[in-house]
């Protein structure tokens, strides 16, 4: 299985450790930067290829009062910013296919969040802009549901060593996610990358009422449990405040221990076969 070209480095399970690692949403320029900065100081010495991401609309938030981003031109401001600032490439989301071209100017990776993962025409104008795609398994569907997802995107002519699926949790009942761990190798067996997503997997959906809930003690140990099954890419959200956090807070690891996951992550990945 080829790997991911992507900029001056590949993705692939037997390259070095991949992060996909930044803030939940974009919430201001020195929230952004301060959470960049910390990803790029604890990356450097280890040996690990660092992608930054950000959203620029929580375009499904539980209420409508929620915060939901600077929108998709400040957004994608930041983003530059931390391209050029970082020299790192960045990943963000989005939810119509009227994004897909403009998002496709400035960021390197497109991501599909989960509940649209099943939507054709977001998925085929993603696909056609050429760009890596990340999508996010819907909670309510199967590891071996994502084979349509695939097909809708190699339509286009878009090779599979572009496209990544990324396990973020299924439904357990109201509120609730589990992670199956063999969905990692089911979804690899399309000829994709896989990424696992261990702070979204620890989420409560809609848990706090007009608000999602979560748990962020369990998120590092989901993240250490995943490189047993050797992901090509591990996926992390934090914050330098997640109890006054904007959009998934519980569910987001503390900024200040942030050095510490990755580095043990790193360790669990480097001796797991």
């Amino acid at each position: 299985m080829n790997n991911i070209n992507l900029n001056n480095f590949n993705i692939g399970n037997y390259e070095p450790m991949t992060l996909m690692g930044g803030v939940n949403v974009l919430e201001s320029d020195s929230v952004v930067m301060n959470v960049a900065e910390k990803f790029a100081e604890s990356t450097k010495d280890l040996n690990i290829n660092w992608i930054f991401k950000g959203s620029y609309d929580k375009a499904n938030r539980s209420s409508i009062s929620s915060f939901r981003g600077p929108g998709i031109d400040e957004g994608l401001r930041m983003l530059e910013k931390v391209k050029s600032e970082f020299n790192v490439p960045v990943i963000t989301d989005i939810h119509e296919p009227s994004q897909a071209e403009q998002v496709a100017e400035v960021s390197d990776v497109i991501q599909i969040p989960a509940f649209l993962c099943r939507q054709t025409d977001l998925l085929v104008a993603a696909a056609k802009t050429n760009k890596i795609i990340n999508v996010k398994k819907g909670q309510f569907l199967a590891p071996w549901d994502m084979k349509g997802v695939v097909d809708k995107l190699t339509s286009t002519g878009l090779p599979k060593e572009k496209i990544m699926l990324c396990e973020r949790g299924t439904f357990f009942g109201y509120n609730q996610l589990v992670v199956d761990y063999r969905g990692l190798i089911q979804m690899k067996e399309f000829g994709t990358k896989i990424c696992m997503d261990a702070t979204h997997c620890v989420q409560q959906p809609g848990g706090k009422g007009d608000v999602s809930g979560g748990n962020r003690d369990y998120a590092p140990y989901m993240a250490y449990a995943s490189t047993i099954f050797k992901p090509d890419a591990i996926f992390m959200e934090t914050h330098e405040d997640p109890d006054n956090a904007p959009s998934d807070g519980p569910n987001m690891i503390r900024l200040d221990n942030m050095e510490k996951v990755i580095k043990t992550i790193k360790a669990y990945n480097d001796v797991s076969v």
